[in-house]
């Protein structure tokens, strides 16, 4: 009875432990896996304790630094200068001339003044034409470096225009020249001439700074240099090309620019606000009009007409040079209305005549019979010792009703028979000042150069 007792005990034990083993299994994840148990190892180690549900105050880290700026692209800034700077896309260019440059603009405030209050006319329209493309907006400063934002400018090597086109690249990319006109100089057909260029040599390249390089000098000796660098294992990039003295330093101040524009104020400049609006407009015409008309219709100054219509050599717009009117935006509703009542009233929108040259007939017969000196009559119709006289050449003569006739010639601009000469570079002065509208662009490096750029 006794035993009988005991065993019993001893299996009501063994029942009693193998619950609470189970029990045991179902509270512990860990132990709850799958595993194998093998009788006399170590047991398991025990679980890690849990971390407290909130966070200890003691252990916070504080941030005490200032929030990242953030730009928002979603709404258009009023400044065009901002919307400027949040296209800045082009790889920055880190060079010893680049300073160089930066300290040359900076120690001439007074010339950057005038080159950008210069450049309010047009700044809109490229960085607008550069957004449509999706170009780099820096490209939008890259006519100071060329002219300085004058569209009047005229280099030695025969470089015309606010984006400097050369004669045969000028023809390439579909701008017309003659006597009449030069679509060098025409602010809209010049403005996408150019960015074509840029994007014609960028896809040739793959890179701004050489295709930059390539505008300057010329695409054909950038690859060149390329080539003899690759030949020679050299790096192919463009502060590691041997190249002209002008084209060494023609990104530096491209860059050195860059970096005013999008720190003035860490350079002491000053930059005033350009509203983020279209400064000009265009109007399409039909038929001849006399350039002092179009102003007086606009009621604007023939100054400011020219700077917007540089393109005319003659005191007419002809109807074969097929260029719309450029007009300050404001005065776009002016001028149609003004024209409205000046045909309303059947007047002429040209007063200016065509004399056809006789066989024999003489220049200052011409002039005579007009009313007009010989030194007029031929700035008038471009007239320079290259030009040849021939029976039936046509001349320009004012009529009786030609408003304005001697001063609007006189502020018309000439291409010159002879390019200006060339100045030297001076060591460490390169891109001066141009000197009466002038742009001087040399392209053979001086027996003495400035220092070679910095090979990294």
């Amino acid at each position: 009875m006794f035993l009988l007792r005991c065993l019993i005990s001893s299996v009501l034990l063994v029942l009693a432990g193998s619950a609470l083993a189970e029990q045991a299994l179902q509270m512990s994840p860990e132990l709850a896996s799958p595993t194998t148990l093998t009788f006399g190892a170590a047991p398991p180690p025990a679980p890690p304790p849990m971390l407290p549900l909130l966070p200890d105050p003691s252990q916070e880290v504080k941030d005490d630094l200032p929030p990242i700026p953030t730009i928002d692209l979603t709404t258009p800034p009023d400044d065009l200068w901002q919307r400027m700077r949040n296209g800045f896309s082009m790889p920055d260019l880190n060079s010893p001339l680049v300073a160089d440059r930066q300290a040359w603009y900076l120690n001439r405030p007074d010339l950057l003044k005038r080159v950008f209050e210069r450049s309010r006319r047009y700044l809109h329209h490229i960085v607008d034409e550069l957004e449509k493309r999706g170009m780099p907006t820096e490209l939008a400063l890259l006519p100071i470096v060329e002219s300085s934002f004058n569209p009047l400018a005229y280099s030695s090597a025969r470089a015309l225009g606010m984006w400097q086109f050369i004669p045969a690249t000028g023809k390439t990319y579909k701008l017309k020249q003659n006597a009449w006109f030069d679509q060098r100089r025409d602010i809209v057909a010049s403005t996408s001439a150019a960015l074509d260029y840029l994007q014609t040599i960028y896809e040739m390249h793959g890179d701004w700074h050489l295709a930059l390089a390539s505008y300057n000098w010329g695409e054909n000796a950038v690859g060149r240099a390329i080539a003899k660098n690759r030949t020679k294992g050299l790096p192919t990039d463009y502060l590691h090309l041997k190249m002209p003295v002008e084209t060494s330093y023609y990104v530096p101040k491209l860059q050195a620019i860059k970096n005013i524009v999008a720190q003035p104020q860490l350079f002491g400049i000053s930059l005033d606000p350009i509203p983020n609006r279209p400064y000009f407009a265009t109007v399409e015409r039909n038929g001849d009009m006399d350039i002092a008309l179009a102003a007086r219709l606009a009621e604007i100054p023939v100054e400011e007409f020219i700077a917007l219509n540089p393109a005319y050599s003659r005191p007419v717009m002809p109807t074969e040079a097929n260029s719309p009117i450029v007009l300050p935006a404001e005065k776009v509703q002016t001028f149609l209305a003004n024209l409205q009542d000046h045909e309303a009233q059947d007047k002429p929108l040209s007063a200016w005549l065509t004399h056809n040259l006789k066989a024999g007939e003489k220049l200052d017969a011409v002039a005579k019979r007009y009313g007009i000196s010989p030194v007029r009559l031929k700035q008038l119709n471009g007239i320079n010792a290259r030009t040849k006289i021939v029976p039936g050449f046509a001349l320009l003569v004012p009529g009786k009703d030609a408003i304005g006739y001697e001063s609007i010639a006189a502020q018309l601009p000439q291409t010159p028979a002879s390019p200006p000469r060339a100045t030297k570079w001076k060591k460490g002065k390169p891109g001066g000042t141009p000197k009466k509208g002038i742009t001087v662009k040399i392209r053979r490096p001086p027996a003495k150069a400035p220092a070679k750029p910095h090979k990294r």
